[in-house]
């Protein structure tokens, strides 16, 4: 399975790169973002400091740093308003463009966190299929992308993409998810 969906700590996976859920700054919050700061160290912030402000949709590549992970790949999610603000498609473009890096830098494993469903109150129930869409359709064409795995806060997020893993259209064929 390439695809894994697990409940834990995003900061103690051993990946080429973790997602970071950040703010457009990109230097720090709560949530995720404060947690993968802290566990990267002050080195983390002082590079997201060099590369300005990331607009929503888009990511940015550091370096791990302390963590586990030797990248970390900021993308910025919509804050849900909603649903009227094209939330939904900004949301693909959060994986679409972490993806894009994946492929750019040669990675072969990734873990994400839920984006966008903490303090930017995307519903997740409305999230976790467009991220598992993403990821099945990155799996697809990225053959040198061997692992994903969805680092789920709570036993309920975990759940909720199950569900929606459990109800997805099948992967197309030559995905191995």
């Amino acid at each position: 399975m390439k695809l894994e969906l697990i409940q834990g700590d995003i900061t103690k996976v051993d990946a080429d790169a973790i997602v970071n859920a950040a703010n457009s700054s990109l230097l720090g919050g709560g949530g995720v973002d404060g947690a993968i700061h802290r566990a990267a160290g002050p080195e983390l912030l002082a590079e997201c400091r060099t590369l300005g402000r990331c607009p929503a949709g888009q990511a940015r590549l550091t370096k791990g740093y302390r963590l586990p992970a030797r990248h970390v790949i900021h993308t910025v999610g919509p804050v849900w308003q909603g649903g009227k603000q094209s939330e939904e498609a900004v949301l693909a473009r959060c994986y679409k463009s972490v993806f894009a890096l994946v492929e750019q830098h040669g990675l072969r494993s990734v873990a994400f966190p839920s984006i966008s469903t903490g303090v930017y109150g995307f519903p997740i129930d409305r999230a976790a299929p467009i991220a598992l869409r993403e990821i099945h359709a990155a799996l697809a064409r990225l053959p040198q992308l061997e692992k994903v795995t969805v680092v789920l806060f709570s036993p309920p997020d975990l759940a909720t993409y199950q569900r929606a893993l459990a109800s997805a259209p099948e992967p197309t064929p030559g995905g191995n998810v």
